[in-house]
This record gives structure tokens, C-alpha cells and sequence, in this order.
């Protein structure tokens, strides 16, 4: 039951199937259905209802088996990414704002469960876009961090605030002026170090928020290394929390493998190579070799 219509195309023309406020139940999934109609419609002025029908419901849909796990998929990626690029959109004041944060968080809450899933994996890998957004980013990283976390023994609530921080891993570049985040070519050394600060100020605009030392760490940390050359505090081994290592894995994959400013998209298979190749002082292997195995058991590749 939601605040918006739901019309039927007939004849040529719209026609009204069942009012706001009124049930749209099984039973009427099943005459549709038994009379070949297989899609149904909202008027575009009620679609922000529509939108916040399936953000409160996000939770009962994605596990309600009884619908194909595509049409989950499609309803996870399309709601969750609405969602977050609402967030990063906005220009954001020096804080996320705590109304922000709730449904960020509630997407986390609805979604982790569906992600344990190997055929959920599966089933997001063809929504996965590769132009680069920092709220797309964001999406992916979250997913693929997800899956892999799940191969861990960590408990529901370190799944949800490691989750959590995946997804806000990148709110610090909100803050970072979009001429240098949207560059074509190489950055300025002076530039390079204006974007080294969105990890700090992704945990300023999140101070006022209640939020886990876990997740703080993920917003913090994502660009450490593990021989001590990343930034911003130059942590090394096993000062860096293994969640982190995982994101920051994520974060590199989901970045080569999308088309940025300075440089275009490379396959699956060919970003692996390079990070095992070139990057094995900065990751922990051990968790590359789970990453490897989430994406082949989902088919990416």
C-alpha cells in the first residue's frame, strides 16, 4: 500500500487500477498476470512517493524469494544508488546531515543480508556501471566489500558498521573542489595533496553522527598501506584493521575498472594482474586471494 496510483495502459491511454492508499495486493499481481499484463505504472509527478515506498520497504523486498532475484537486484541497485547519489549530490554542509545518515544506514540494515548471497553477486554484476561517479564508486565498493566480509567470521554488527564505512568511505570528496576531482590529465603535486585530505574530512563531516570507532576507521584508513606509504597517517601491518584492507582493495578494483577522467576502463582480469603484479607491497595478498574468489564465484570473472 503506497501514497501514490497505479495505472494500467489499455486502449491506448492510462487507466487508473488502483487508487493511493488503496492495497495493491497478490491477488491482483495474479489477474494482471493471468490477463497477459505484465507492467503496470505511476504518474511521474508521484514517482519521489514510489521512490520512498521501496526505501522503506527495501528490507522485506530483497528477501521475499518469491520474487526472481533479478527483479530484487534491479530493485536493490536502482533504490540504493538513488539513495546515496541523493547524499552526494547535495552540497553537503560541513556535516552529513543526521536525516542523511539514516537512510544510508537503512540501506546498509536492508541490504547486507541479500549481498551473503553468491547469486546476488551474480545478479548486480550487470547494473555495475563503468563511467565513474563518486556515488556509483561508493555502491561498488560497499557491494564488493560486503560479499568478501561475509567470507569472514565477523558478526551481523561488524558486517553492518564495516559496511557502513564502505559506503561512506569517499563522503570526504564532497569537500574537495569538483575541478580537481573531474581533472582530465595528471593532477599538480599542490592537487594531489588537496585530495589526499578527503579521508580526514570524511570523518569530520561524520563527527556529530553515531557512528563505530569500525566504521570511522573505514572512512579514515582506506587509503593506508600496508608498507607504510599511504596516507594519512602512514600506518603500516598490522596497525591496519583487516575490514580496511578490504575496502582499500575494493576501492582500487572498482577504480581501475571504470573509466575516469585520466584514464579508461580496464577488464576484470586485467586489473587483477595489475594490482597482484605491481601493488603486492601495498595489499594484503590473503585478502586478494578472497577478493579473486568472490568475483569468480559470482562470475565477474
Amino acid at each position: 500500500m503506497g501514497d501514490f496510483s497505479v495505472y494500467l495502459w489499455q486502449g491506448g491511454d492510462f487507466v487508473l487500477y488502483t487508487a493511493s492508499g488503496q492495497k495493491f495486493t497478490t491477488r491482483h499481481r495474479q489477474v494482471l498476470h493471468k490477463n497477459g499484463v505484465n507492467e503496470v505504472y505511476v504518474q511521474g509527478s508521484e514517482k519521489p512517493l514510489y521512490e520512498k515506498y521501496i526505501e522503506r520497504n527495501l528490507g522485506s523486498i530483497l528477501l521475499d524469494e518469491s520474487m526472481p532475484i533479478e527483479v530484487r537486484t534491479k530493485v536493490f541497485y536502482e533504490a540504493s544508488t538513488l539513495v546515496v547519489q541523493d547524499v552526494f549530490d547535495r552540497k553537503l554542509p560541513s556535516g552529513l546531515r543526521a536525516r542523511h545518515f539514516d537512510r544510508i544506514t537503512n540501506i546498509v540494515k536492508n541490504s547486507i543480508k541479500f549481498l551473503a548471497d553468491e547469486k546476488s553477486l551474480a545478479a548486480v554484476a550487470p547494473f555495475i556501471s563503468h563511467d565513474y561517479k563518486t556515488y556509483t564508486h561508493c555502491m561498488h565498493v560497499f557491494i564488493y566489500s560486503v560479499a568478501v566480509f561475509h567470507t569472514y567470521e565477523m558478526t551481523e554488527s561488524e558486517v553492518f558498521e564495516f559496511g557502513l564505512g564502505a559506503l561512506l568511505h569517499d563522503v570526504g570528496k564532497a569537500k574537495i573542489p569538483k575541478r580537481i576531482l573531474n581533472k582530465r590529465g595528471p593532477l599538480t603535486q599542490a592537487e594531489r595533496e588537496i585530495i589526499k585530505e578527503h579521508p580526514v574530512h570524511g570523518v569530520s563531516m561524520c563527527a556529530h553522527l553515531p557512528m563505530t570507532q569500525n566504521t570511522i576507521n573505514c572512512i579514515l584508513f582506506h587509503h593506508e598501506t600496508l608498507d607504510g606509504s599511504g596516507y594519512p597517517a602512514g600506518l603500516m601491518g598490522d596497525n591496519l584493521p583487516q575490514a580496511v584492507r578490504v575496502i582499500t582493495l575494493a576501492d582500487i578494483y572498482d577504480a581501475l575498472t571504470t573509466n575516469r577522467p585520466y584514464a579508461e576502463a580496464m577488464e576484470p582480469y586485467e586489473a587483477l594482474s595489475l594490482i597482484r603484479n605491481d601493488m603486492r607491497e601495498n595489499i594484503d595478498m590473503a585478502v586478494f586471494k578472497r577478493f579473486v574468489a568472490v568475483l569468480s564465484g559470482a562470475d565477474i570473472i
